[in-house]
């Protein structure tokens, strides 16, 4: 079966893209983009093509550039041109080379597929005419990856350690990112290329076997070859396998999120006894605090926190796991959406959604007392860091100022003729399981100053 036929028998088994589809096509100027300029052309589908000059190997990359200008004139496209300096942004983003230029060419990608007016003058030379309209705007962008690319990533994410779905390797569609040979073999491709006689370039960075890709082109793979010759068809199968795996994998996680997660506002509350006895805990573990940026190194982290006493927790850049007694929350770090906070230091300034409140120690000797119901004074000493401070739950007690009994919140409230509404707006402060402060109203009792108190904790509440 011919080439041009294999491609669109694959764009339609895949659901790709349609014949009425504006494509944007993504030309290094080597045979794999070469050849699938031409699959477009043969097939007759309407497409622009986008060239990046990365400007990383001097007169070369120039060459790469007028080589893809003149492939858009001979076709008679539309071209689109950026040249980046990859080495600059690639310091300032403390990134590798290979990652700066993959994400400056698919953020350019996206900036020109999304935009809805023409491209401003230094990022575009043209052919033929701008696009006038946002009709005639290229819609997706395709990428030529074939299937030894995909082969390639395959190996490189089984070999770095990867879950399920780094194990399909590349997908043929990404959003707006479309990888139509995905089913092709790169021997093919240039086959057809040569029978077709296409001229292309080549990059000389392909021949360095300093990037892991390479390196596993032209020593992994081959030797694997001797083995087993069939590896690449083999892989190939997998890699199918490996997809429909994964669509069982995460109908599973799902159903273990279903049982398990409860979304109260901001937060997410997981029970600590239910999530105990879960099969496949570690794996389910990661699947639910992956997507809050914790990484599979903190899911033992995440496990201990199981046996940990209350108050204990573990962060990401965005979000915390906090153990409060019998459950496992995840907030946001940032306070005022949090309905959980954490406060480690008895000192400082901190925001939340009912307000703010602040934190100082001071000596006995110093200290003046206070009648507000907005400042809570402690015995310093009897207070021990984290703090957690939240709403009330039904169940909490107390034992207030003054009372050597504890009494529940829910009385405490009918006592004080709260509303529902002035109900529903209480927080409390909370130390090892135990209330030291109900905001704004009562402290507890067995935390108060006493003739003997070397230290005062004085927090002040200044309530929304």
């Amino acid at each position: 079966m011919k080439l041009v036929q294999r491609f669109q028998e694959f764009v339609h088994a895949q659901n790709l893209f349609s014949a009425k589809d504006k494509l944007l096509l993504a030309v290094s100027g080597g045979v794999d983009s070469v050849v699938l300029c031409e699959l477009c052309s043969q097939a007759g589908y309407d497409f622009a093509i986008a060239h990046c000059n990365f400007q990383l190997r001097g007169t070369e990359s120039q060459r790469d550039e007028d080589f893809v200008i003149g492939l858009a004139k001979k076709y008679g496209k539309e071209i689109f041109v950026k040249k980046f300096d990859t080495e600059t942004y690639a310091a300032e983003h403390k990134l590798s080379i290979q990652a700066a230029a993959r994400e400056l060419r698919y953020d350019w990608f996206h900036d020109i597929v999304n935009s809805q007016k023409s491209i401003g003058e230094k990022d575009f030379q043209s052919s033929g005419l701008r696009f006038s309209t946002p009709e005639q705007s290229p819609s997706l962008v395709l990428t030529a990856h074939h299937l030894d690319d995909n082969i390639e990533t395959l190996l490189m994410n089984f070999f770095k350690g990867t879950g399920v779905a780094g194990l399909h390797g590349i997908l043929p569609k990404q959003g707006k990112i479309i990888r139509p040979l995905l089913f092709a073999k790169k021997e093919e491709i240039k086959s057809f290329a040569s029978v077709a006689g296409l001229q292309w370039v080549e990059d000389s960075s392909n021949t360095s076997d300093k990037y892991s890709r390479n390196f596993l082109r032209h020593q992994i793979i081959p030797l694997v070859e001797k083995i087993y010759p069939m590896v690449i068809n083999n892989l190939s199968a997998n890699i199918e396998r490996f997809k429909e795996m994964e669509v069982l994998y995460k109908a599973s996680i799902e159903l273990h999120k279903k049982k398990l997660l409860e979304q109260k506002g901001e937060e997410l509350h997981i029970p600590v006894l239910k999530l105990k006895k879960t099969e496949a805990l570690r794996t389910v573990v990661y699947e639910i605090i992956k997507d809050y940026g914790f990484s599979s190194a903190q899911v033992d982290e995440t496990l201990h926190l199981l046996d940990s006493e209350s108050g204990k927790y573990i962060q990401s850049h965005s979000h915390r796991i906090l153990k409060n007694r019998n459950w496992l929350i995840i907030s946001p770090n940032e306070m005022k959406e949090a309905a959980h906070i954490i406060i480690d230091e008895p000192s400082g300034h901190y925001s939340f959604m009912n307000g703010s409140f602040l934190f100082e120690t001071v000596d006995q000797s110093h200290f003046k007392m206070q009648t507000s119901h907005l400042v809570a004074q402690l015995d310093a000493e009897k207070i021990k860091f984290p703090l957690i401070l939240r709403k009330w739950e039904k169940g909490d007690y107390f034992y207030p100022l003054g009372m050597k009994k504890k009494k529940k919140l829910a009385r405490f409230f009918i006592d004080q003729k709260l509303s529902q509404t002035d109900k529903e707006k209480v927080w409390v402060m909370e130390m090892d399981k135990k209330i030291i402060w109900v905001m704004g109203m009562r402290i507890d009792d067995r935390y108060k100053m006493t003739p003997q108190t070397k230290k005062v904790l004085r927090i002040v509440f200044n309530k929304l």
